[in-house]
């Protein structure tokens, strides 16, 4: 009987850990936000959070990288492959760690009308399954450049960065949270209740991320968790505070997303507790301040939040298993942003320049924004499906068109806008400058791009000019050369 209740035991204690993710509020946020600490019990993700120190730390830790074998892995990838990658930070930790970042890329640090994609990875300290996987996806899209397409795709179409430790400080304590005991995926701007607004009062991890977006425009993103098996998507929450599906505008989009890592997963589509293996966050559990819908919100980027293994802490022994497992979703989700979708620049007539501007989906109550620079534009839709696309700058006249978008097949929808005339004539341009150097910046990959055509006009050209001034020497000399004269014999 007690051998029988024992193993009864020992099973229900392990699937709830492999359900939850560990992604509960903490029990401040919910009590501000009105919940009961009792309402989450029966979710499968209210799991011990801080109570880490029971746990044997060194064995838990055996065979993963440390914080300080991490960044040598990540500075000794940057020397193996800098010619298509190169390594950068962040910020960094409370204690000091820098948050070091692998962007990949035929071109890296260069500015591109190419869609950006980023991984992130340790969110949350006692999940340390993404960080390993993260530098092995690097090392292998590395090793197979210029020998798989899929890879090659990637490279030379995506710029993709990956972060693998947003948390640093609590992988070294093996807990969830950060150094100061907060958790990462709640201290984000929230949609529905402000209690965690105040920019300054939020942890350098959190800034570092935000600070991030704002100088760099992602177009899609994935956060790796451990707690569970499902590709999760917004909205995460809702307004009510309960646990029902509440979607967000792309709602199809995020769908389709979720769907190409589920079923590109060895087992995850599987799944007997999530159809399809994803699920929506609100309507498996309510997450307030959480990184996924602010990045949808705030940052224009289609985010996910992807539970890749059962086991928070597997063994490390078990982690080419589970490389294994994700390797072709990972890789398929990023190939996914020049799969599909619509993509394109916006111009203006009269100048040629680039417009930075708004491109909306007529139907989805979303805007996706151009770069400043190259105003170029990625917008992520449902494949197999009819849209009304619409490009809309201020001081210029509004353009949309119609587009059918395949399946396994993007389309390109370039935008060429007239400026709008005032009544008295005059052109009324657009409030929204790029300025000398986005012009700068534009002529520059005007030509870099078609730099061999040029080239050969060029020496055409040149050749044509010889010739002429040949010629005109020629007839010049003609002209001042004297007469022949005739004599005439008597």
């Amino acid at each position: 009987m007690n051998l029988k209740f024992c193993i009864l035991f020992s099973f229900f204690v392990r699937n709830v850990i492999a359900r939850g993710g560990n992604r509960s509020t903490s029990l401040s946020s919910a009590a501000d936000l009105g919940f009961e600490n009792e309402s989450y019990a029966g979710s499968g993700r209210h799991l011990i959070e801080e109570n880490q120190s029971h746990h044997p730390r060194t064995d838990i830790a055996r065979g993963y990288m440390t914080n300080s074998e991490l960044e040598r892995a990540v500075k000794e990838f940057g020397r193996r492959c800098s010619h298509i990658s190169r390594i950068y930070s962040i910020g960094e930790s409370v204690r000091g760690f820098p948050l070091w970042v692998i962007e990949i890329s035929d071109k890296p640090g260069q500015e591109e009308p190419e869609p950006a994609f980023k991984f992130i990875g340790n969110v949350h300290g006692d999940e340390p399954v993404g960080r390993e996987l993260l530098l092995l996806l690097a090392n292998w899209i590395c090793d197979n450049y210029k020998r798989d397409p899929l890879v090659d795709l990637i490279v030379d179409k995506v710029h993709l960065h990956i972060l693998p430790s947003m948390n640093p400080d609590g992988f070294s304590f093996r807990r969830r949270g950060n150094a100061n005991k907060v958790d990462l995926n709640r201290d984000f701007p929230d949609q529905f209740f402000p209690w965690n607004n105040n920019e300054d009062a939020r942890q350098p991890e959190t800034k570092a991320i935000m600070s991030w977006l704002r100088e760099m425009r992602f177009t899609a993103s994935a956060s790796l968790h451990g707690g569970a098996l499902v590709a999760n998507y917004p909205w995460d929450a809702s307004l009510d505070k309960r646990k029902n599906y509440y979607a967000c505008p792309d709602d199809g989009t995020f769908r389709f997303l979720a769907s190409i890592y589920s079923k590109s997963h060895y087992n995850m589509s599987l799944s007997k507790e999530f159809e399809g293996g994803i699920t929506n966050g609100a309507a498996w559990y309510p997450v307030y301040g959480g990184m996924q819908d602010w990045n949808y919100i705030y940052g224009g980027c289609f985010e996910l939040t992807l539970e890749i293994s059962d086991n928070k802490w597997p063994n490390a022994k078990e982690l080419p298993t589970i490389w294994e497992y994700n390797k072709m979703s990972m890789l398929n989700l990023v190939a996914s942003l020049v799969k599909t979708g619509v993509h394109g620049r916006v111009f203006s007539s009269d100048s040629g320049r680039p417009l930075p501007g708004l491109i909306t989906i007529k139907g989805i109550n979303y805007t996706v924004k151009t770069s400043g620079t190259l105003a170029d534009y990625h917008r992520l839709l449902v494949p197999g499906e009819r849209y009304e696309v619409m490009a809309t700058v201020p001081g210029y006249k509004s353009k949309a068109t119609h587009i059918w978008l395949e399946k396994e097949e993007a389309t390109n929808v370039d935008f060429i806008l007239d400026p709008e005339v005032s009544s008295d004539g005059t052109l009324l341009r657009s409030i929204c400058d790029c300025g000398r150097k986005s012009r700068l910046l534009s002529i520059g990959y005007f030509w870099g791009t078609h730099f061999e055509v040029y080239l050969v006009l060029i020496v055409v050209l040149a050749f044509l000019c010889f010739l002429l001034t040949r010629r005109i020497k020629s007839n010049l000399l003609k002209q001042r050369s004297p007469p022949k004269r005739s004599v005439l014999t008597v």
